[in-house]
Protein backbone atom coordinates (compact mmCIF):
# COMPACT_ATOMS: atom_id res chain seq x y z
CA UNK A 1 0.00 0.00 0.00
CA UNK A 2 1.08 3.58 -0.57
CA UNK A 3 -0.58 6.02 1.83
CA UNK A 4 1.76 9.03 1.60
CA UNK A 5 4.26 10.27 -0.96
CA UNK A 6 6.22 13.38 -1.91
CA UNK A 7 6.97 15.53 -4.94
CA UNK A 8 9.79 17.92 -4.10
CA UNK A 9 11.32 18.64 -7.50
CA UNK A 10 10.80 21.59 -9.86
CA UNK A 11 8.18 21.97 -12.59
CA UNK A 12 11.02 22.15 -15.12
CA UNK A 13 12.34 18.77 -14.01
CA UNK A 14 8.87 17.25 -14.28
CA UNK A 15 8.47 18.68 -17.78
CA UNK A 16 11.79 17.19 -18.86
CA UNK A 17 11.12 13.81 -17.25
CA UNK A 18 7.64 13.38 -18.74
CA UNK A 19 7.98 15.19 -22.05
CA UNK A 20 5.50 17.95 -21.29
CA UNK A 21 5.02 21.12 -23.33
CA UNK A 22 4.01 23.23 -20.35
CA UNK A 23 3.34 22.97 -16.65
CA UNK A 24 2.14 25.53 -14.13
CA UNK A 25 4.33 26.25 -11.13
CA UNK A 26 3.72 24.19 -8.00
CA UNK A 27 5.26 24.12 -4.51
CA UNK A 28 7.42 21.38 -3.08
CA UNK A 29 5.20 18.88 -1.26
CA UNK A 30 6.84 16.66 1.36
CA UNK A 31 3.78 14.92 2.76
CA UNK A 32 1.03 14.29 0.20
CA UNK A 33 -1.96 12.58 1.80
CA UNK A 34 -5.20 10.97 0.56
CA UNK A 35 -8.01 13.34 -0.51
CA UNK A 36 -5.46 16.02 -1.41
CA UNK A 37 -4.80 17.14 -5.01
CA UNK A 38 -2.04 15.24 -6.79
CA UNK A 39 -0.27 15.99 -10.06
CA UNK A 40 -0.79 13.39 -12.78
CA UNK A 41 0.35 13.01 -16.39
CA UNK A 42 -1.86 11.58 -19.11
CA UNK A 43 -2.42 11.62 -22.84
CA UNK A 44 -3.27 15.09 -24.10
CA UNK A 45 -3.80 17.09 -27.24
CA UNK A 46 -1.71 16.76 -30.38
CA UNK A 47 1.86 18.08 -30.02
CA UNK A 48 2.71 21.53 -31.26
CA UNK A 49 3.86 21.85 -34.88
CA UNK A 50 7.56 21.13 -35.14
CA UNK A 51 7.77 19.71 -31.61
CA UNK A 52 9.29 16.31 -30.92
CA UNK A 53 7.55 16.03 -27.53
CA UNK A 54 4.72 13.48 -27.17
CA UNK A 55 1.10 14.53 -26.71
CA UNK A 56 0.95 14.58 -22.91
CA UNK A 57 -0.53 16.94 -20.38
CA UNK A 58 -0.41 17.33 -16.63
CA UNK A 59 -3.35 18.19 -14.39
CA UNK A 60 -4.53 17.84 -10.82
CA UNK A 61 -6.89 15.18 -9.51
CA UNK A 62 -8.11 14.30 -6.06
CA UNK A 63 -6.23 11.34 -4.54
CA UNK A 64 -9.04 8.91 -3.87
CA UNK A 65 -10.55 7.06 -6.80
CA UNK A 66 -14.30 7.24 -7.35
CA UNK A 67 -15.89 5.05 -10.08
CA UNK A 68 -18.34 6.92 -12.29
CA UNK A 69 -21.21 4.63 -11.30
CA UNK A 70 -21.06 5.55 -7.58
CA UNK A 71 -24.18 7.49 -6.59
CA UNK A 72 -23.21 8.69 -3.09
CA UNK A 73 -19.49 8.93 -2.18
CA UNK A 74 -20.37 8.78 1.50
CA UNK A 75 -21.39 5.15 0.95
CA UNK A 76 -18.22 4.21 -0.93
CA UNK A 77 -14.73 3.56 0.51
CA UNK A 78 -11.81 5.87 -0.29
CA UNK A 79 -9.74 4.01 -2.90
CA UNK A 80 -6.25 5.51 -2.80
CA UNK A 81 -4.61 2.34 -4.17
CA UNK A 82 -5.56 -0.28 -6.75
CA UNK A 83 -4.05 -3.76 -6.69
CA UNK A 84 -2.45 -4.30 -10.08
CA UNK A 85 -3.14 -8.03 -9.96
CA UNK A 86 -6.92 -7.51 -9.96
CA UNK A 87 -7.43 -4.02 -11.46
CA UNK A 88 -7.97 -5.40 -14.97
CA UNK A 89 -11.08 -7.32 -13.92
CA UNK A 90 -12.34 -5.50 -10.82
CA UNK A 91 -15.49 -3.48 -11.44
CA UNK A 92 -14.17 -0.36 -9.70
CA UNK A 93 -11.08 -0.08 -11.92
CA UNK A 94 -11.86 -2.05 -15.10
CA UNK A 95 -12.91 0.91 -17.26
CA UNK A 96 -10.06 3.12 -16.09
CA UNK A 97 -7.53 0.36 -16.78
CA UNK A 98 -8.81 0.21 -20.33
CA UNK A 99 -9.27 3.92 -21.04
CA UNK A 100 -7.59 6.13 -18.42
CA UNK A 101 -4.12 4.99 -17.37
CA UNK A 102 -1.88 7.75 -16.04
CA UNK A 103 1.56 8.47 -14.58
CA UNK A 104 1.99 10.03 -11.14
CA UNK A 105 5.24 11.99 -10.65
CA UNK A 106 6.89 11.53 -7.25
CA UNK A 107 10.27 11.83 -5.59
CA UNK A 108 9.53 8.98 -3.18
CA UNK A 109 6.94 7.55 -0.82
CA UNK A 110 6.52 6.67 2.84
CA UNK A 111 5.83 3.31 4.37
CA UNK A 112 5.36 2.08 7.93
CA UNK A 113 6.80 -1.02 9.52
CA UNK A 114 4.31 -2.32 12.08
CA UNK A 115 5.78 -4.95 14.44
CA UNK A 116 3.68 -7.47 16.30
CA UNK A 117 2.54 -6.44 19.78
CA UNK A 118 4.39 -9.40 21.23
CA UNK A 119 7.74 -8.19 19.86
CA UNK A 120 7.83 -5.10 22.02
CA UNK A 121 9.24 -3.10 19.10
CA UNK A 122 8.10 0.36 18.13
CA UNK A 123 6.51 1.23 14.79
CA UNK A 124 8.88 2.82 12.31
CA UNK A 125 8.24 5.16 9.39
CA UNK A 126 10.47 5.02 6.30
CA UNK A 127 11.11 7.53 3.54
CA UNK A 128 11.60 5.38 0.43
CA UNK A 129 13.30 7.22 -2.42
CA UNK A 130 15.11 6.40 -5.68
CA UNK A 131 18.65 5.41 -4.74
CA UNK A 132 20.15 7.79 -7.27
CA UNK A 133 17.61 10.59 -6.74
CA UNK A 134 15.41 12.14 -9.38
CA UNK A 135 11.76 11.62 -10.22
CA UNK A 136 9.89 8.33 -10.24
CA UNK A 137 6.64 7.65 -12.13
CA UNK A 138 3.98 5.61 -10.34
CA UNK A 139 1.44 3.83 -12.50
CA UNK A 140 -2.05 5.11 -11.80
CA UNK A 141 -5.68 5.34 -12.88
CA UNK A 142 -8.03 8.31 -13.16
CA UNK A 143 -11.81 8.59 -13.29
CA UNK A 144 -14.17 11.57 -13.47
CA UNK A 145 -17.04 11.33 -10.99
CA UNK A 146 -20.19 13.42 -11.53
CA UNK A 147 -22.63 14.28 -8.77
CA UNK A 148 -26.40 14.52 -9.16
CA UNK A 149 -26.17 18.31 -9.50
CA UNK A 150 -23.84 17.99 -12.48
CA UNK A 151 -20.60 18.99 -10.76
CA UNK A 152 -17.56 16.85 -11.60
CA UNK A 153 -14.32 15.90 -9.87
CA UNK A 154 -11.33 14.03 -11.33
CA UNK A 155 -10.15 11.29 -8.99
CA UNK A 156 -7.10 9.04 -9.06
CA UNK A 157 -5.47 5.99 -7.49
CA UNK A 158 -1.94 4.58 -7.36
CA UNK A 159 -1.47 1.04 -8.62
CA UNK A 160 0.43 -1.26 -6.29
CA UNK A 161 2.24 -4.56 -6.67
CA UNK A 162 4.03 -7.02 -4.41
CA UNK A 163 7.06 -5.52 -2.68
CA UNK A 164 10.51 -6.23 -4.04
CA UNK A 165 13.31 -7.71 -1.95
CA UNK A 166 14.44 -4.36 -0.58
CA UNK A 167 10.98 -3.27 0.66
CA UNK A 168 9.51 -6.61 1.71
CA UNK A 169 10.84 -6.44 5.29
CA UNK A 170 8.95 -3.15 5.77
CA UNK A 171 5.71 -3.82 3.89
CA UNK A 172 4.34 -6.44 1.52
CA UNK A 173 3.15 -3.91 -1.12
CA UNK A 174 4.72 -1.05 -3.07
CA UNK A 175 3.70 1.32 -5.88
CA UNK A 176 3.98 0.17 -9.48
CA UNK A 177 6.90 2.05 -11.08
CA UNK A 178 6.68 2.76 -14.80
CA UNK A 179 10.11 3.35 -16.31
CA UNK A 180 10.68 6.15 -18.87
CA UNK A 181 11.10 3.79 -21.83
CA UNK A 182 7.61 2.43 -21.08
CA UNK A 183 5.75 5.75 -20.63
CA UNK A 184 4.29 5.78 -24.14
CA UNK A 185 3.11 2.18 -24.03
CA UNK A 186 1.53 2.63 -20.62
CA UNK A 187 -0.32 5.81 -21.59
CA UNK A 188 -1.48 4.46 -24.97
CA UNK A 189 -5.01 3.34 -24.15
CA UNK A 190 -6.04 3.31 -27.80
CA UNK A 191 -3.89 0.42 -29.01
CA UNK A 192 -2.53 -1.08 -25.78
CA UNK A 193 -5.24 -3.05 -24.02
CA UNK A 194 -4.74 -3.70 -20.28
CA UNK A 195 -3.40 -7.21 -20.73
CA UNK A 196 -0.80 -5.90 -23.17
CA UNK A 197 0.68 -3.69 -20.47
CA UNK A 198 0.29 -6.16 -17.59
CA UNK A 199 4.01 -6.89 -17.78
CA UNK A 200 4.73 -3.29 -16.69
CA UNK A 201 2.92 -3.78 -13.38
CA UNK A 202 5.74 -5.64 -11.69
CA UNK A 203 8.02 -4.85 -8.73
CA UNK A 204 10.87 -2.53 -9.64
CA UNK A 205 14.39 -3.98 -9.33
CA UNK A 206 15.66 -4.45 -5.77
CA UNK A 207 18.35 -1.76 -5.97
CA UNK A 208 16.06 0.99 -7.32
CA UNK A 209 14.89 2.35 -3.95
CA UNK A 210 16.57 2.95 -0.62
CA UNK A 211 14.61 3.08 2.63
CA UNK A 212 15.55 5.80 5.13
CA UNK A 213 14.14 5.55 8.68
CA UNK A 214 12.46 8.82 9.68
CA UNK A 215 10.62 10.20 12.71
CA UNK A 216 6.88 9.98 13.33
CA UNK A 217 6.45 13.59 12.17
CA UNK A 218 5.24 12.18 8.87
CA UNK A 219 2.25 10.60 10.62
CA UNK A 220 0.47 13.97 10.83
CA UNK A 221 -0.76 15.53 7.60
CA UNK A 222 -0.20 18.97 9.13
CA UNK A 223 3.57 18.38 9.03
CA UNK A 224 4.60 19.38 5.51
CA UNK A 225 8.22 20.51 5.77
CA UNK A 226 11.51 18.81 4.79
CA UNK A 227 12.19 17.86 8.41
CA UNK A 228 9.92 14.83 8.00
CA UNK A 229 12.50 13.28 5.65
CA UNK A 230 15.45 13.65 8.05
CA UNK A 231 16.94 10.26 8.90
CA UNK A 232 16.80 8.97 12.48
CA UNK A 233 19.03 6.44 14.18
CA UNK A 234 18.10 3.07 15.66
CA UNK A 235 15.07 2.20 13.54
CA UNK A 236 12.81 -0.63 14.65
CA UNK A 237 13.92 -4.05 13.44
CA UNK A 238 11.72 -5.26 10.59
CA UNK A 239 9.75 -8.47 11.09
CA UNK A 240 9.36 -10.08 7.68
CA UNK A 241 6.54 -12.29 8.95
CA UNK A 242 4.33 -9.36 9.87
CA UNK A 243 2.21 -7.56 7.30
CA UNK A 244 2.08 -3.92 8.52
CA UNK A 245 -0.81 -1.53 8.11
CA UNK A 246 -0.56 2.08 6.89
CA UNK A 247 -1.62 4.99 9.11
CA UNK A 248 -5.32 5.70 9.41
CA UNK A 249 -7.37 8.77 10.09
CA UNK A 250 -6.99 10.53 6.77
CA UNK A 251 -9.19 13.45 5.80
CA UNK A 252 -12.67 12.85 4.45
CA UNK A 253 -13.22 13.34 0.77
CA UNK A 254 -16.27 15.53 0.09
Amino acid sequence: MCGRFALTTTPEDVMDAFGLHELEAFPQRFNIAPTQPILIVGEGDAPQTGSNLPSRRAFLVRWGFMPSWVKDPRDFPLLINARSETAIDKASFRNAMRHRRILIPATGFYEWYRPSKESGEASQAYWIKPRHGGIVAFGGLVETWASADGSEVDTGAILTTVANGAIRSIHDRMPVVIEPQDFSRWLDCKTQEPRKVADLMRPVQDDFFEAVPVSNLVNKVANVGPEIQVAVSSPAKADTKKQPKPPSGQLSLF
